[in-house]
């Protein structure tokens, strides 16, 4: 594996185009559910890690659709990384042009949103925690089109069938991604 391909060094490219804490949050949440199914699916955990935690990394300097991922996607050929990772960052996208077609794009694609979406419902628990969040509850906040109303339900739904799986399949694997990592994340709560 490549150098470039550790956690540390993508870690540190984020952090270096990253300071809000919610965005860095929120690699790492789709970090660790990428990782989940890496595992799941026989796949290579640090390569699938690595990108997801680098999907946004761009995005405070230059969240306009003009921009992102397409900066980062520049950024990181120049550092010469692989181009497995800079297509399924650009596929992550719909607008970027770049179709889903590995394992991984559509992995990524399906926890983008979806750990953003269960991290909000952790949150508004009374015990703040994603420890004792169910599906059904996740399921229960997707249809209060108020709660995390920027997040397109849609996208929550075509992410699981880009995996293949049922819907409560998916939000029980992405939760309990989130649980193994809970305590970096924030969402161990008052559990």
């Amino acid at each position: 594996m490549s150098d470039l391909l550790t956690r540390e060094r993508a870690w540190a490219l984020l952090t270096e185009y990253t300071k809000g804490e919610s965005l860095l949050k929120h690699a790492q949440a789709v970090e660790a559910a990428v990782r989940g199914y890496a595992r799941r699916f026989g796949e290579d955990e640090e390569l699938w890690g690595v990108t997801a935690l680098l999907h946004d990394f761009d995005y405070e300097r230059w969240p306009d659709a003009a921009d992102h991922p397409f900066r980062g996607a520049e950024i990181l050929r120049g550092l010469g990384y692989p181009e497995v990772v800079i297509r399924a960052i650009l596929s992550h996208a719909d607008y970027s042009g770049v179709a889903r077609e590995s394992a991984l794009e559509h992995t990524l694609y399906a926890c983008d949103e979806m750990a953003g979406f269960i991290t909000a419902a952790a949150l508004v628990r009374p015990t703040k925690s994603v420890l004792d969040l169910e599906p059904a509850s996740v399921k229960k906040r997707m249809k209060d089109k108020a709660f995390a109303k920027n997040v397109k339900r849609d996208d929550l739904v075509r992410g699981a069938e880009e995996l293949k799986l049922p819907l409560d399949d998916h939000i029980g694997n992405v939760i309990e991604s989130l649980r193994e990592r809970a305590d970096a994340l924030g969402l161990r709560g008052t559990l």
